[in-house]
Order: C-alpha cells, then sequence, then structure tokens
C-alpha cells in the first residue's frame, strides 16, 4: 500500500510534538468554525430578536447535543476501529470499516430524527423551560431534530477521514459551510423575519452542505473510500467492535447532555435574564473547549495507530507531550477570560444585566480550564488504545456530579445563582481526577505494553 497516494498521516513515526501540533492545527480550526455555527445562530438572533430568543435557542442546547451525540459515538467508535486497522497497515479492513461504520451510524441517525421530534414538547417542559421562551425553543430543536441526519453525514465522513491521519479535507468544507450559515442566518433572521426557525434551517443546511463536499473530496482523493463491491457486505466482526467502543462512548456523551439538560434546569429556575448569561457562556466555552477538544481528537487518532502498531513507548510519550499542550492552552485562556470576559459576552446580547451576570460566570470557570484540559488528554488516549469502560465511566462521574453540584451550590446563600459556575468548574475538576485515576489503573493492570508510567 502507497500511503503517498493519500492525505493521510502515518502518526506511528517522526516527532510527537509536530505531529499532534500540525494534525490538531486543521482540526481546531474545524471545530472553531463548526461552532461559529452556533455562535452565528446566537448572536444574530440575541441581537436581531431579542434575548427571549437568544435564551430559547440556550434552553435547547443541551438536548440537540444529546440527540446527535447519540450518532457521533458510534462514529467516534468507529473512527477507532478504522485507525487501529490503518496503523496495522489492513488496507481491506479498512475498507470495510468504512462502509459498516457507515450502516451504523446512519441508521442510528434515523432513529433519534423521529424519537427526538416526537418527544421534543414533553421534554422541554420537564426541563422546566420559562413560558416566554418555551414555543421558540419546541420550533428550534425541532427543526433541529429533523437535520440530525444530515448532520451525521459530514460527521460521519469527517471521522473517517481524520482516522486516517487526513485532518485537513474535512476543514475545506466546514469553511465554506461556515459562510453559507452567516448569509443564510442574515437573510432568513434578520431579512426574512423567521427568527428562531431561520436560524435552525441555516444551521441545518449549512451542516448538509459540509458533510456532501466532505463526501465527494472523499471518494476523489482517499483510496480507502474507492470501494469495492465486497466491501459492502455487513462485517458482523467490525460492527461489534464498532459497537463495543461506540455504544459506550454514545452512552458517555449522552450521560454528559442529560446531566447538561438537569443544570439547564436549575437555570431556567432563575428566569429569563439568567438562561441568557448562561447560554452566551456557554456558546463562549463551546469556543473554548475546541483547542481542547483538537488536542484530544488528534491523541485518540495517534494511540489509536500506534496501539495498532504496538509502539507503546510513543502512547505514554504521547500523554505527557499533550498534557504540556493543555497546560499552556489554558493559562492563555485564563488570561483572555480574566479580562475580556465582558467584551466577549457583549458580543451575544445587550442587555446590561445579562452582560454583568455572563462576565462573572467566565471568570469563574476560566479558573478550572487547566482540569478540563487534562479531561480531553486522557480521555483521548484511552479512547485511542479502545478502553471502552473509560468511557462510561466518564459518562457517570459527569452526569452526577453535573445534577447534584448545582442543585446543592444555587441552594447555599453563599453562592446562589454564581452556584451555576461554580458547580460548572467543580464538575471539571472532579472529573479530571477519575479520568487521571483511570489512566494510571488501566495502564499498569490492563495495558501492559505502557511500559512505566
Amino acid at each position: 500500500m502507497n500511503r503517498a497516494k493519500n492525505r493521510n498521516t502515518n502518526m506511528t513515526a517522526g516527532s510527537i510534538t509536530k505531529l499532534l501540533i500540525v494534525f490538531s492545527i486543521p482540526m481546531l480550526i474545524g471545530n472553531l468554525f463548526q461552532q461559529i455555527y452556533n455562535v452565528v445562530d446566537s448572536v444574530i438572533v440575541g441581537q436581531y430578536v431579542g434575548a427571549n430568543a437568544l435564551g430559547a435557542i440556550g434552553a435547547t442546547g443541551s438536548v440537540t447535543f444529546l440527540f446527535i451525540a447519540l450518532c457521533n459515538g458510534i462514529g467516534a467508535g468507529g473512527g477507532i476501529v478504522a485507525s487501529q486497522f490503518f496503523g496495522a497497515g489492513k488496507t481491506e479492513e479498512v475498507r470495510k470499516a468504512i462502509t459498516n461504520v457507515a450502516y451504523f451510524m446512519l441508521g442510528i441517525a434515523s432513529i433519534v430524527c423521529v424519537v427526538s421530534y416526537i418527544i421534543t414538547p414533553w421534554l422541554l417542559r420537564f426541563l422546566k423551560t420559562p413560558d416566554e421562551i418555551i414555543l421558540d425553543s419546541i420550533v428550534y430543536l425541532r427543526m433541529m431534530c429533523l437535520g440530525v441526519p444530515l448532520v451525521c453525514i459530514y460527521n460521519y465522513f469527517s471521522n473517517m477521514l481524520r482516522a486516517l491521519g487526513d485532518s485537513k479535507g474535512p476543514l475545506y468544507f466546514l469553511i465554506l459551510a461556515c459562510l453559507i450559515n452567516v448569509a443564510l442566518d442574515i437573510v432568513l433572521v434578520r431579512g426574512c423575519n423567521l427568527s428562531v426557525f431561520g436560524a435552525a434551517l441555516a444551521t441545518v443546511i449549512s451542516q448538509l452542505m459540509a458533510g456532501i463536499f466532505c463526501a465527494i473530496y472523499a471518494t476523489r482523493t482517499n483510496e480507502f473510500f474507492r470501494i469495492k463491491k465486497e466491501d459492502f457486505r455487513i462485517a458482523t466482526g467490525i460492527i461489534k467492535e464498532t459497537a463495543r467502543l461506540g455504544i459506550p462512548m454514545s452512552i458517555q456523551f449522552a450521560l454528559i447532555a442529560i446531566s447538561c439538560m438537569g443544570l439547564q434546569s436549575v437555570v431556567n429556575s432563575f428566569g429569563p435574564i439568567a438562561v441568557a448569561a448562561f447560554t452566551a457562556t456557554s456558546r463562549i466555552e463551546q469556543i473554548v473547549h475546541q483547542p481542547y477538544t483538537s488536542m484530544g481528537q488528534a491523541l485518540t487518532t495517534f494511540s489509536g495507530q500506534n496501539y495498532g502498531a504496538r509502539r507503546q513507548d510513543r502512547i505514554r510519550r504521547g500523554f505527557w507531550t499533550g498534557t504540556a499542550m493543555m497546560a499552556i492552552m489554558s493559562l492563555v485562556l485564563l488570561v483572555v477570560m480574566q479580562v475580556f470576559g465582558r467584551a466577549i459576552v457583549s458580543l451575544f446580547v445587550n442587555d446590561a444585566d445579562v452582560i454583568e451576570m455572563g462576565a462573572t460566570g467566565l471568570k469563574i470557570t476560566s479558573l478550572f480550564y487547566g482540569l478540563l484540559g487534562m479531561i480531553y488528554v486522557t480521555r483521548g488516549v484511552q479512547n485511542g488504545i479502545g478502553d471502552a469502560a473509560f468511557a462510561f465511566i466518564n459518562g457517570v462521574v459527569e452526569v452526577v456530579t453535573r445534577i447534584v453540584f448545582p442543585v446543592f451550590m444555587v441552594a447555599m446563600p453563599m453562592f446562589g445563582v454564581w452556584g451555576i459556575w461554580w458547580s460548572a468548574g467543580l464538575v471539571w475538576a472532579i472529573s479530571a481526577i477519575f479520568c487521571i485515576l483511570r489512566y494510571v489503573y488501566y495502564g499498569k493492570r490492563k495495558m501492559t505494553f505502557f511500559g512505566c508510567l
């Protein structure tokens, strides 16, 4: 197999620092552009429709994440399977993984689409969505539910390409889709006065365009996507391995989303101002997460390929290299939020009370960014080596802490509404501790190829 024919990256040799940086930068840019979908929705709706409309979008954020995450866990698991085959040089198995993961992921997406559309009104009422915003919330969320299979098209192809070491290809189409999204937001929300429905429609169309272009790119530039007739056959072994890795990751994402919904319910009880402030800080921190997410994804591909190639030493060194990079990023982001938090929040809404609350919230959560980074380092390595139980453990820890902490902290007079943001930081702290313990335990007791930790 001549890997030079493709834009794939073999991460089993070469400088670890250089590989992680070069591989993660395109993913960082792509992830940032993907988050711009949500940010643009929020900015345009907040500025041209109002704080209640912004709150309506924010009130659906965790629910939308839940529905999409159920599908993306399967895609991520399939990507790990493909990266391990690629690292081991098993060409035919890579192609079979590409087709069989598609069957699995798109089937799950179709089921999620139907079920989520039906339960949307009940779910938002269960979360105590304020009466002032619930109708807009239902409209926005149902449109996003219909778009789940379309959004998954891009996520599927990007997962498969990244598993093979190509982090640049998906980036180009996300940039184009982002520009389309901005234009559609302006036309549909501001020009046609479609409010939150227009914002959701713009996001879905843009993601669909990214998926179509990514599919064309993959089939034309990557030999692994030039599927042969025999590759379309169902490979039960690959599906089982994808399920073994993907279902726990889906459960992890779902548990995190459920915990976020529990937190959203607490936020909703404080009224529209708190909802809008929390929405703004959540959108900002979705962007903050992207450097961590990109490095975590890079470590997953890196660990997966080296696991397939049995390069134990490189996996261990990759962990410490990633840790150092995360520490630097956390320090930079901490300074930005402490100094410029108010100005950043003001991009989303004009309401002075919302800006004040949101800026203070950012100052609180930014204190915990270093611990957040450690979650992504350990998650990236553990996912790459196929630690299926890790995803479930991490999800359970987050759901318990994210539901319990806010309830108790907002009830304390010393915290009050600020308990919302303090609890978010404490959730990261507890999760980071569990992630590190899992890494040490799994390395010493289960994965002897790690050597000395």
